[in-house]
């Protein structure tokens, strides 16, 4: 399970200035704790689905948001949500690089993208005319790819925020990989936190 951490509160931070409509459906795509579902509701949601891939996140998600106007659920969000559309979906999906998948919490292929690229072909879809996506990942994956998937998939996209931060504990223990992949130069220990925020247009283009 992926405990809040920077890139948690970064995104909530940019949620809080995003003037997200009152009475909004919301959809969490990774939601961890369910962090970033309470965030929603503090920033004026009414309803949150909130969707981890974790049975021990979905169970401590469903712990903390009882009584909440949330509901959890196990799976792939591109399973679980089926046809539904919400007025913004906030996503801090796993996307660190790594050579093999050995915590689903945050390892995400060579590129980080194995989740990311899903996810970005999907939003439209996800959203409602005029809904909006903020995404949260590391600089090593790639805004500009994040950006120029969104776009193709029919959205306004853009790069709202950007915080940079020393590697924490999973990022260092894959120090090797990084440089051997040309992922990070050698000796560089800090990563770039990028929000990414995605509009669908309120009418066709």
């Amino acid at each position: 399970m992926y405990a809040p951490q920077e890139d948690t509160r970064l995104l909530a931070q940019v949620l809080r200035g995003a003037a997200i409509p009152p009475g909004a459906r919301v959809l969490d795509v990774g939601t961890g704790t369910g962090a970033l579902a309470l965030a929603a509701l503090r920033a004026g949601a009414a309803e949150v689905v909130a969707v981890d891939v974790s049975l021990r996140a979905v169970l401590t998600a469903r712990l903390n948001t009882i009584g909440q106007p949330v509901r959890v659920r196990l799976g792939d969000v591109l399973r679980v949500v089926g046809g539904d559309t919400f007025d913004l979906v906030l996503a801090n999906p796993p996307y660190v690089p790594s050579d093999e998948v050995m915590e689903r919490a945050w390892d995400a292929g060579p590129d980080g993208r194995d989740l990311l690229d899903p996810l970005c072909d999907k939003a439209f879809d996800l959203l409602r005319p005029g809904g909006t996506m903020l995404l949260v990942h590391s600089g090593l994956c790639g805004a500009e790819l994040t950006l120029d998937r969104l776009r193709a998939a029919g959205l306004k996209a853009s790069v709202v925020d950007r915080r940079w931060i020393p590697f924490g504990p999973v990022l260092r223990s894959r120090i090797r990989f990084l440089e051997w992949h040309g992922l990070v130069e050698p000796g560089l220990r800090y990563e770039e936190l990028v929000v990414i925020r995605g509009d669908r247009p309120e009418k066709p283009s």
